[in-house]
């Protein structure tokens, strides 16, 4: 029989965790959840779950999530965040699964992941179409997430196979942590990763970005919901640009100093 490691990342957490958390036990032959300084009740929840989180600085979610896979004892891991909950299928697949004799190492499985923004079912959220196909139960032998600042994905691997059932990635609950992430997350593009500084490139990209998320992908039949999924493809194709363009000049004006 195999066993698995679930591999968990967690931040100010708390809204979702016992949910995400509580399939996991009876599935997990061990639980890794690894924290990057939650002030909320995330580790409280753990440790009454009998969970000890691990902690270690966020730099980028692949690199976060390579740590975890460090962290496992087993070969084969199973890894999630901590907004996304399996359901009764997965749970069942994952039993089988564990049951094999010797599952081929080569092999991954990708699982069908619905995402919802405040709440809502969506068509997209930039830059992915729902529902997307992640890789998340492999061998950690041979794969591992790549370095990509945003949208991290695992390589190494030769095949894939979907899972049965799916994960619900209930993600931007609010429009602050949408905001949040919008900042985050373009800021950290623009650290990791070479962004032509222009911002005539930007109103570029913010255009095409509001008719292939908004516009062609059907965004706007989702009301509301459409509108704050557009506006963020919009918001992020522009400010990753303005925000490379920003710090170049401040980087001029300092060495001129």
């Amino acid at each position: 029989m195999e066993k698995i490691s679930v591999c968990i990342l967690t931040f100010n957490s708390s809204r979702l965790l016992r949910e995400v958390l509580s399939p996991l036990i009876g599935i997990a032959d061990e639980l890794i959840v690894v924290d990057s300084g939650s002030t909320d009740k995330t580790l409280p929840i753990c440790q009454s779950l009998g969970i000890k989180p691990i902690y270690h600085r966020f730099e980028t979610h692949g690199r976060q999530m390579n740590f975890a896979i460090s962290q496992s004892h087993n070969d084969w891991v199973l890894c999630l965040d901590s907004d996304e909950i399996i359901d009764s299928d997965t749970m069942d697949f994952i039993a089988k699964f564990k049951a094999q004799e010797s599952p081929t190492p080569q092999n991954a499985y990708r699982i069908k992941r619905n995402w919802f923004v405040l709440g809502h079912s969506v068509r997209t959220i930039y830059p992915v179409s729902s529902p997307d196909y992640p890789v998340r139960l492999f061998n950690r032998t041979l794969v591992s997430f790549n370095d990509a600042p945003v949208d991290d994905a695992a390589e190494g691997y030769t095949r894939t196979s979907i899972m049965p059932g799916s994960v619900n990635h209930d993600t931007f609950y609010s429009l602050h942590e949408i905001f949040n992430k919008l900042n985050g997350y373009t800021t950290r593009v623009v650290k990791y990763k070479y962004i032509k500084p222009s911002i005539f490139r930007g109103a570029v990209s913010a255009i095409g970005a509001f008719f292939k998320w908004y516009v062609l992908s059907g965004a706007w039949k989702d009301g509301k919901i459409g509108i704050v999924t557009g506006f963020y493809a919009v918001a992020y194709s522009f400010l990753k640009y303005f925000k490379s363009w920003y710090a170049k000049d401040e980087n001029v004006k300092n060495k001129q100093k």
